[in-house]
């Protein structure tokens, strides 16, 4: 596909969107078909290059795109790889050669190849640079090895995003590089982790002297903090602008709830749930007002924060006002069973989604890190103090 001449508007968008669905019907075409003619379309980002699955067009019409696809029955195009959509496909887009691009984005986008994100460690989670991974120099690549935790879907994907140590001699946010990684490639080590709702969608990653060729380095020998943030700020976009229609997603959870138990209604119980849904409308207008900002500088900026923060901690409060109206059968879950389809499956879906709301506070930063980031770039506030800072990694205490 060539460049446009002109920039796409949201009736080209629309035009182009209900084309791919005219002649890829979602229910009848297989699912990396139908991903694979959204891509070439160039509506699996539209911000995107032409040809790398864009089309140069403004970010704000991309849930014009997406509806479309809903609407003639086929998936929202993030769920087909959701780390690969919401957190790494930008960084490839910045960082990645051309060549590269083009060659891991359309497998991305059909699904095909799914991505994981390696950053966390056991001894590194919300101090992220302090992390110990090490990257050594052999030949034309690198040997890496190291442990990585909470990993999700790692035990599907087929490449991972990786954060590690290439020089233990300077300050630790000095001393990252950044890759990609083949997690089919020996030395890599791919352990489940069991959740609280039974299932194992985490992971614990090992690396025992895996090889990764230099050409899959993303910015320069050092420089991978200033790249692993570009990630990250897509991961709390990506968490924090999950906001469905007015009155649905964990709202309506609560609503439904609120409808079937007549009985167990109290005036107290009926002021939070009132209190929750003002909440959860303030959170949808504050994000799609951050979305229109993103759409003017053309990247989301530090308020993704702030989304993410606010949506996270009010899903877990929506379904603690669930459990709670519930009573004692709010104390009984179906299944433990890691095999179980999804966390919202079975008769006792609020429950399981109950459990795994414990899981957004943590996911994707922590809600005391997204403070420091709120404080500190929102509201430029002081910094604060870090006193290993400028000292070289080796001598931090750990």
């Amino acid at each position: 596909m060539t460049a446009p001449s002109t920039v796409p508007d949201a009736a080209t968008i629309e035009s182009l969107a209900r084309k791919v669905v005219s002649e890829h019907p979602p229910r009848e075409t297989p699912l990396t078909e139908l991903m694979g003619a959204w891509y070439d379309a160039g509506l699996t980002w539209v911000h995107f290059p032409v040809g790398l699955g864009g089309l140069e067009a403004a970010r704000a019409l991309q849930p014009l795109a997406n509806s479309i696809m809903r609407e003639a029955g086929g998936p929202e195009p993030r769920t087909v790889n959701t780390i690969g959509y919401g957190i790494v496909a930008g960084t490839i887009r910045r960082y990645a050669t051309t060549e590269q691009a083009a060659a891991l984005l359309r497998p991305l986008a059909t699904g095909e190849e799914k991505w994981c994100q390696l950053f966390s460690e056991p001894g590194a989670g919300s101090d992220l640079a302090g992390l110990a991974t090490r990257a050594v120099r052999d030949g034309d690549g690198w040997r890496i090895t190291g442990q990585k935790v909470w990993n999700s879907l790692a035990h599907t994907a087929r490449w991972g995003v990786l954060l590690a140590r290439t020089d233990p001699d300077v300050p630790k946010h000095k001393g990252l590089t950044y890759f990609i990684i083949d997690m089919h490639s020996p030395g890599v080590d791919v352990r489940p982790l069991r959740q609280l709702t039974g299932r194992a969608q985490f992971n614990e990653v090992f690396l025992d002297g895996a090889y990764i060729p230099d050409t899959q380095r993303f910015g320069e020998v050092g420089a991978g903090w200033i790249v692993a943030n570009s990630t990250l700020g897509d991961e709390r976009t990506s968490l924090g602008d999950r906001v469905p229609a007015r009155g649905s997603g964990a709202i309506a959870d609560a609503l439904e709830l609120w409808e079937r138990y007549p009985h167990r209604r109290t005036p107290v119980l009926r002021e939070r749930l009132a209190r929750l849904w003002i909440r959860a409308e303030t959170h949808r207008l504050t994000t799609d007002r951050a979305r229109v900002s993103a759409a003017t500088r053309g990247v989301m900026g530090p308020e993704s924060a702030i989304t993410k923060l606010v949506g996270s901690e009010l899903t877990q409060h929506i379904y603690e006002f669930c459990i709670e109206l519930l009573g004692p059968e709010g104390t009984l879950v179906d299944t433990y069973s890691p095999d179980a389809l999804d966390d919202e499956s079975g008769p006792t879906g609020i429950q399981r989604k109950y459990l795994r709301s414990r899981a957004t506070t943590i996911e994707g930063g922590t809600s005391e890190i997204l403070r420091n980031v709120v404080g500190e770039r929102v509201l430029k506030l002081p910094q604060e103090t870090r006193n290993d800072k400028r000292i070289p990694w080796r001598e931090v205490p750990r």
